[in-house]
């Protein structure tokens, strides 16, 4: 049996993992880190940060806190050589570095997405990029989420760019030449792949890959309603990473 920690897990994304992966036979979460208790411990211990538990064995580390947090979570990782699972979205460069700098000590699993319909669906949206002249994205969070855009669309653009790289397809070029209100046309993601972000209360965590050629279309949708959609997802990288020192970036990696 694997014995988790959850940092953030006070949070809703927290508190949704606590909940899930509490329920499973074969994980067991022991503490869950936040600055503030959590309002259900699921069975779990409570400690303020990761320094609390060096006297405790711990097999795997879930950070889905603040970008700032993670740095800090990949160092104690590191030292302990416990593993860490983390799908938080928004990094910097110097930020993602401590990632890479810590799976030289020990297992890491980074994904922007951990639902496997949301993993699916990018790989779907690669396989269909070479054969439609245009593609567009639209994702759709809630207003509390702080990056834009969602770390989701930036790595199903990026699968769909070199998918089009390795079918030998030119760059998109926006047919559009005048813009009455400058960013209407959403953001360039690389090669012409516009992606759009809507930030709304009521929402999850949504998104819509929009291919267009002669007379015909494809949508490829994907809806999480529920955090617990993410929480088999998370199991499944829990279950596969380990103290072994590796960068695995991506669910895709880990599905057959």
């Amino acid at each position: 049996m694997k014995r988790v920690v959850i940092v953030g897990g006070a949070g809703r994304m927290g508190q949704a993992l606590a909940s899930g992966l509490g329920a499973m036979e074969d994980l067991k979460v022991v503490t869950l880190i936040d600055v503030k208790e959590p309002e259900n411990l699921f069975g779990a211990s409570y400690a303020k940060s990761l320094s609390d538990n060096d006297g405790l064995g711990v097999d795997v580390v879930v950070d889905f806190s603040a970008p700032e947090n993670v740095v800090q979570t990949a160092s104690w990782c590191a030292t302990h050589r416990v593993a860490l699972v983390t799908g938080t979205t928004g990094l910097s460069a110097e930020q993602r570095s401590a990632l890479d700098e810590a799976s030289t000590k020990t297992g890491v699993v980074m994904a922007s997405n951990f639902a496997l319909g949301a993993v699916l669906s990018e790989r779907f949206a690669a396989m269909a990029a070479p054969y439609f002249d245009r593609v567009e994205i639209i994702e759709l969070h809630h207003d509390r989420k702080a990056d834009a855009p969602s770390g989701t669309s930036l790595t199903t653009a990026r699968a769909i760019i070199e998918a089009r790289k390795r079918a030998g397809k030119d760059p998109l070029v926006d047919p559009t030449t005048h813009h009455s209100v400058e960013g209407a046309r959403g953001a360039d993601a690389g090669d012409g792949v516009k992606i759009h972000s809507v930030r709304l209360p009521g929402l999850v965590s949504h998104q819509e890959v929009l291919f267009g050629a002669l007379g015909e279309g494809l949508a490829i949708r994907h809806d999480s309603f529920d955090r617990q959609s993410y929480v088999q997802g998370v199991a499944l990288a829990v279950r596969a990473v380990s103290n072994v020192p590796k960068l695995t970036i991506g669910l895709d990696a880990l599905l057959a």
